[in-house]
C-alpha cells in the first residue's frame, strides 16, 4: 500500500500535520473546499476558517485587497495565527484562509511555533475568476480583486515547493496530494534563525 493509499485509508493521519497546514491562496483557488477535506481525515483536528476573523470587525472595516488595509489585516492575521496556534497544541489544525507570502513570516510568528506547512493553491486565473462568478451563498464576488489577489499570489515571492499549481484532479485527489506531500515534508515553513 502507497501512501496515498495509507492516507486515505487514515492510517497514518497523526503524522501529516504535527501542527498547522495553512491552506491558502487567491479567491475561487478551492482552497475553503480542500481544506475541509483535510480536516476532516484526523481524528483530532481543527479547521480555522480565516474569513470568519474578518466578520468580527464591525465598524470602519476596509475590503482587505485594499493598501489602506495593512494595520487591520495584520491585525486579523495575528489573531488569527494565535487561535490555530493554540488549537495545535491540542489537536491538528487545517487553517484556511488568505494568507500571502508577504504574511507568512507574522502568522507563524503569532502561533508561538516554529514551523508550520505552508501550501498556495494557485489555478489559472480563469479557472479562479469562473468560480468566483459562480459560486452561490458566499459573500466574496468581487471579480476584479479576486483578479488582483491572483496576481499578487501569482508574483509573490514564496520557494517553488509552496505553490500547488493547476491541481489537474478533483478536490479529493487535490487533498490527497496535498496530504501525501505535506506527510514528507514539502510544505513546511520554518521561522529565520
Amino acid at each position: 500500500m502507497d501512501q496515498l493509499e495509507q492516507w486515505s485509508e487514515g492510517l497514518w493521519k497523526d503524522d501529516v500535520l504535527n501542527g498547522i497546514l495553512v491552506v491558502t491562496g487567491p479567491p475561487g483557488s478551492g482552497k475553503s473546499t480542500v481544506a475541509t477535506l483535510l480536516a476532516d481525515h484526523f481524528d483530532t483536528s481543527a479547521l480555522v476558517e480565516g474569513d470568519r476573523f474578518f466578520g468580527f470587525l464591525r465598524q470602519g472595516f476596509i475590503p482587505p485587497w485594499l493598501p489602506e488595509a495593512h494595520a487591520q489585516n495584520t491585525a486579523v492575521i495575528e489573531a488569527a495565527a494565535q487561535t490555530a496556534g493554540r488549537l495545535a497544541r491540542h489537536c491538528d489544525v487545517v487553517y484556511d484562509g488568505v494568507v500571502g507570502p508577504w504574511f507568512i513570516k507574522t502568522f507563524l510568528e503569532h502561533t508561538g511555533l516554529e514551523e508550520l506547512h505552508y501550501v498556495i493553491l494557485l489555478p489559472p486565473l480563469g479557472t479562479c475568476i469562473a468560480r468566483v462568478k459562480t459560486r452561490t451563498n458566499h459573500g466574496f464576488t468581487d471579480l476584479e480583486a479576486a483578479e488582483h489577489m491572483w496576481r499578487d499570489f501569482d508574483q509573490s515571492s514564496i520557494e517553488d515547493r509552496h505553490r500547488f499549481i493547476s491541481p489537474k484532479t478533483d478536490p479529493e485527489g487535490t487533498a490527497n496530494q496535498i496530504a501525501t506531500l505535506a506527510s514528507n515534508g514539502q510544505f513546511i515553513y520554518r521561522s529565520s534563525p
